[in-house]
C-alpha cells in the first residue's frame, strides 16, 4: 500500500512558476513509476507527466506542457516533483500525483496506476 501527499498547489499569476511535491509512503517508492495528472472544472482527468521507476529516470510529457513543465523524483526522500513555469490560465486543474507498481504499460493512461493522492488546486490567473 503507497500514501499520496501532494502539496505546493495555489494561485499564480500567468506566466509565473510553482513546484508541486507529492510525498510517498512506503519503503519500495523507487520501484513506482510515478506520474502527475490533473483535472478542470467539468473536464476529464488528463496525463500531465510521468517519470520512470529505473534509475534512468526516463521522463515523458504532454504536448501542453512540454517545455514547461518537468518531472524529477528523490528516491532518498520518497518524493516526486512537478515544476510548472510559464503557467497559463489553463493549466488551472486540481493537480493528482499517481503511482503505477505495473510494468510494461504506458505511463500517460490513468489506468496504469494504483494509487492517487488527493490532490492540490493550481490557479493561474490572467
Amino acid at each position: 500500500q503507497v500514501q499520496l501527499v501532494e502539496s505546493g498547489g495555489g494561485l499564480v499569476q500567468a506566466g509565473g512558476s510553482l513546484r508541486l511535491s507529492c510525498a510517498a509512503s512506503g519503503r519500495t517508492f523507487s520501484s513506482y513509476a510515478m506520474g502527475w495528472f490533473r483535472q478542470a472544472p467539468g473536464k476529464e482527468r488528463e496525463f500531465v507527466a510521468t517519470i520512470a521507476w529505473t534509475g534512468a529516470s526516463i521522463t515523458y510529457y504532454a504536448e501542453s506542457v512540454k517545455g514547461r513543465f518537468t518531472i524529477s523524483r528523490d528516491n532518498a526522500k520518497n518524493t516526486v516533483y512537478l515544476q510548472m513555469n510559464s503557467l497559463k490560465p489553463e493549466d488551472t486543474a486540481v493537480y493528482y500525483c499517481a503511482a503505477s507498481s505495473q510494468r510494461g504499460v504506458r505511463g500517460d493512461r490513468i489506468g496504469s496506476y494504483d494509487y492517487w493522492g488527493q490532490g492540490t488546486q493550481v490557479t493561474v490567473s490572467s
